[in-house]
């Protein structure tokens, strides 16, 4: 996760189509692309809008600056945040800014140089297959950094893409899992160097393209369902977690620099 805002910082979310691909680059580049509140509502239109254009067959989303995919959410929201309400409201609107994104209509492609943290997790795994550069690395390192949580949505898509055992590491243990690790679990598609990942993209998506595209819609509509269907309620467990005196301390070292001190409370 990053911190966000710092003046002069260009935070957006852009569109491009070329032919029947639609092409979407996170760009905050000087906080490694950390999502801001003003991006998750653009990622939100922006697949609103591209669901109703029926000339686009597949889209790609990626990073901007090669170095990171998306590393989080703006942390200094957070600052603003005093009771456990406000972490379950956080958690909902998460949910509703990435649901047009997993409904979108036809097959999506992250592609992933250095990083998918947090957010940037959520949305890599939100989207149909995921390429990366060697190295890159994927996790939610909450439990070192700001002692927060994720909605009950959220952790039942990464369970449905990641084996328990690889989401507990990511969340009890806060480690960054490489990407080599998850090919061999197929969550990711494929690793090519740097040079290679823009075209190594477009041929997939050409690839993609090629298919029927109503049986693509289909097919990722009801896995979608099957993953959603018989969510319990959470809003308890996120209520306590981002009402706690941890979570405050969490965000406040953050915001400084330094390492959270967790009393348990």
């Amino acid at each position: 996760m990053s911190e966000s805002g710092k003046e002069g910082n260009v935070a957006q979310v852009v569109l491009e189509i070329r032919d029947n691909i639609a092409h979407i680059t996170f760009d905050h580049v000087a906080a490694r692309n950390a999502m801001t509140v003003s991006m998750y509502e653009s990622l939100k239109s922006i697949c609103e809008d591209l669901a109703k254009n029926p000339k686009v067959r597949v889209a790609i989303f990626r990073g901007a600056g090669g170095k990171s995919f998306v590393s989080g959410s703006d942390i200094a929201q957070f600052a603003n945040f005093n009771s456990g309400d406000d972490g379950v409201r956080y958690e909902e609107g998460i949910d509703s800014y990435l649901a047009p994104l997993v409904t979108l209509p036809f097959p999506t492609i992250a592609v992933i140089d250095g990083m998918a943290v947090g957010g940037g997790l959520a949305i890599a795994s939100c989207c149909d297959f995921r390429i990366t550069t060697p190295g890159a690395k994927f996790g939610v390192p909450i439990a070192k950094t700001l002692g927060n949580c994720l909605s009950a949505g959220n952790i039942a898509w990464l369970l449905a893409h990641l084996n328990v055992n690889i989401v507990k590491r990511m969340l009890l243990l806060a480690e960054m899992i490489p990407a080599e690790e998850l090919l061999k679990q197929g969550y990711v598609f494929a690793i090519h160097n740097q040079d290679q990942l823009s075209q190594e993209a477009y041929d997939l998506a050409v690839r993609l393209s090629k298919l029927a595209p109503i049986t693509q819609k289909s097919s990722k509509f009801v896995l979608a369902r099957l993953i959603k269907n018989n969510l319990p309620d959470c809003n308890d467990l996120i209520s306590e977690t981002y009402g706690s005196a941890d979570f405050k301390n969490g965000v406040a070292a953050f915001l400084k620099g330094e390492s959270p001190i967790w009393i348990g409370k």
